[in-house]
């Protein structure tokens, strides 16, 4: 059956409901505009092979290095460009989704982050794989906003912390065995064979297309009611705390996902030894933000960004310090890419929440707005590297995230963050 007749199912469902259940009335209407399962099964698909596109850089970036004879400071320029074409214009995007449909963003977008990372292996210059890495990231931006909500909003309000983490789990998933994946196909036949990976996904995004929400409710809607919320609007109160906790943690991961391989090669480890360090960090994001969701539907959410914020600092250093391959940098490893990632889920629904009239802003915001400034924060990271080392650049900057913590404490309780979406919510 079309994605349109399931968005009319869901509306006439709505009429049938009446007054007599404001929760049934809400779910039903959140299907019209989010889609079915089909739909967001098809998205978090598409998200673990987006994001799988997206982690070819890392792992690659000291073979890059050598072919283009870049310094670590430009090699960590790359990794910024590629963050901040996949982060700073999502709350954009999120407020075009929220009033156009979502439809088109969720195809076009995985197809660019393709076909883009695919070509950086044969970008010839500097300049060119920039170009290509922002156009890569442009793509995943275009995704991201209107996916989440697509996912979130495909049940009933009750779980939506179990169904966001799906769809982050899966996008995890693929961004841990992207670095596997990207080195594998180098090894065989040079970075000249990594257009070849493109292929997959534009074979997928056909199938996506044609089980999507076609978007007509959503416009409907957007003709009759108030406009959306800005992005200033927006930011004020509880969710610039949300997006400032988010821009620490992505500024942590972003350090060690630049650093780490660079560091590895530097002591004498192979580039698969690097790729694999990244897979073990990635891997346990995976889980971590599964566990994220669910144990957002059960706990208090602030107490919940308290202790894994806390417990993400002492984690990543270890991280860095520990022997490569041993037991302790093994754990350690896991313990940091899973406190790291479990933090999202909770910050991406607190944000939609609190943006009850553009849940795609306020999914942009918690990702794309927050990422970009941590992304922008690790050029620092990358410079100071050049000055004193790998090693000690990661370790000066693992004590900032201390940030993440204060910012958490500086939360409302869940009942007032409730209350206050409640009345965004009614204008």
């Amino acid at each position: 059956m079309s994605s349109t007749a399931d968005e009319e199912r869901a509306v006439a469902s709505t009429g049938r409901v009446g007054s007599s259940s404001d929760e049934q009335t809400e779910d039903a209407t959140r299907l019209a505009a989010g889609g079915t399962t089909a739909a967001a099964v098809a998205v978090a698909i598409t998200h673990g092979m987006n994001d799988m596109y997206s982690a070819f850089l890392h792992p690659l970036l000291p073979r890059i290095m050598d072919r283009l004879g870049l310094n670590v400071a430009l090699a960590a320029t790359l990794a910024m460009t590629l963050s901040l074409g996949g982060s700073l214009v999502q709350p954009a995007v999120g407020h075009l989704a929220d009033r156009y449909g979502r439809r088109a963003f969720v195809v076009i977008g995985p197809a660019m982050s393709a076909v883009f990372m695919s070509l950086i292996g044969v970008a010839p210059s500097f300049i060119v794989l920039v170009v290509f890495l922002a156009l890569a990231g442009l793509g995943s931006a275009a995704f991201h906003p209107p996916g989440s909500v697509i996912a979130a909003s495909s049940g009933s309000s009750s779980t939506r912390g179990a169904r966001y983490s799906f769809f982050s789990f899966s996008g995890s998933l693929g961004y841990a065995v992207g670095p596997l994946v990207a080195v594998a196909i180098v090894s065989r036949g040079g970075l000249e064979r990594l257009p070849y990976a493109a292929i997959p996904m534009l074979l997928l995004l056909p199938i996506v297309f044609a089980v999507m929400p076609s978007g007509a409710h959503q416009r409907r809607q957007a003709r009759h009611e108030e406009p959306a919320v800005s992005l200033r609007e927006a930011l004020r109160g509880p969710l610039a705390l949300v997006f400032g906790i988010s821009a620490v943690s992505a500024f942590m991961q972003r350090v060690y996902l630049t650093m780490k391989p660079i560091l590895v090669a530097e002591t004498g480890g192979s580039e698969q030894a690097g790729a694999t360090a990244l897979s073990i960090y990635l891997g346990a994001q995976a889980l971590g933000s599964l566990a994220g969701g669910m144990l957002a539907d059960r706990m208090d959410r602030r107490h919940l960004l308290l202790w894994l914020s806390a417990l993400s600092m002492p984690a990543h250093a270890l991280a860095f310090l520990l022997p490569a391959g041993s037991a302790g940098a093994l754990l350690s490893t896991m313990t940091a890419g899973f406190l790291n990632m479990a933090l999202l889920p909770p910050l991406v629904l607190i944000a939609q929440e609190l943006v009850p009239r553009g849940e795609s802003l306020g999914a942009g915001i918690a990702m794309g707005a927050a990422w970009a400034a941590g992304s922008i924060a690790v050029l620092g990271i990358g410079v100071l590297a050049d000055l004193i080392g790998v090693l000690a650049a990661a370790l000066v900057a693992v004590p900032l995230t201390s940030l993440g913590v204060v910012l958490a404490w500086a939360l409302p309780a869940d009942g007032r963050l409730e209350e206050r979406a409640t009345r965004k919510g009614g204008g």
